[in-house]
């Protein structure tokens, strides 16, 4: 298995990996969105040059509707299939980069947090659903005091919220039984707001990782003087 820590590296090294871990996910996940984007783009019926050649088909049926030759464009066919096909495939590549880019945001956050409470974690922890799959918690980190990025990453987090508030209020108006055209409006607006999530959550991540670091510094000053003492002291006993 890939892992960038050694088995016997400080708790902090594979806290590191687990959050990296988490980024590389999103990762895979943002790739396969962009590719699906395309796929999809490319059958744009505006982009494309239909072909306008036209076959007959017929049902087995002795009478009734199928059983008249009519005309069918196989070209059109194919390209509403495939818009079909590839826009279902891109929701699916969409909703799961959202989820690896929280999970990302949410676990980096989480080990921030939990780094400045005192803990050692060697990894991030996360809850599971009814269908066992890990769930994102809190992305807010706290005051970070001097912390350079802080205000990018605050910056960063505002975005963040304010997009998820806009795709929960556009899901609440959605499932509403009906729905007035000025809250359809409304409703459009918000999606079109939160279409960013995703990546946003995964930019909020990036700036969360190197928040991890900079916690880290005390953790890893202080190992350090602790491995300095202990040859220190095994030094000296060996001399005596």
């Amino acid at each position: 298995m890939y892992n960038l820590a050694r088995a016997g590296a400080p708790w902090y090294e594979h806290l590191t990996d687990s959050v990296r871990a988490l980024g590389d996910a999103a990762r895979e996940w943002q790739i396969a969105d962009q590719k699906a984007a395309v796929l999809e783009a490319d059958v744009e019926l505006l982009r494309r040059n239909l072909n306008e050649g036209k076959i007959l088909v017929h049902g087995p049926q002795d009478s009734g509707w199928d059983a008249k030759p009519r005309q069918r464009g196989p070209h059109e066919h194919a390209v509403f299939d495939l818009q079909k096909i590839y826009m279902d495939h891109r929701h699916l590549t969409r909703r799961w980069y959202e989820h690896a880019a929280s999970m990302f945001a949410a676990g980096a956050a989480w080990a921030v947090a939990r780094v400045r409470a005192g803990e050692q974690p060697d990894a991030c922890l996360f809850p599971l659903d009814e269908d066992h799959r890990p769930v994102p918690g809190s992305c807010r980190i706290e005051d970070l005091g001097p912390y350079a990025g802080a205000r990018d990453l605050a910056a960063a987090y505002e975005r963040l919220i304010s997009m998820e508030a806009s795709a929960e209020f556009g899901e609440e108006l959605a499932g509403r039984d009906y729905v007035s055209d000025h809250e359809a409006g409304e409703m459009f607006d918000a999606w079109e707001h939160a279409r960013g999530l995703a990546g946003a959550a995964y930019a909020y991540g990036l700036l969360a990782e190197r928040a991890l670091q900079f916690v880290l510094l005390g953790p890893k000053e202080t190992h350090r003087k602790q491995l300095a003492e202990a040859r220190a002291a095994e030094q000296a006993g060996g001399t005596r």
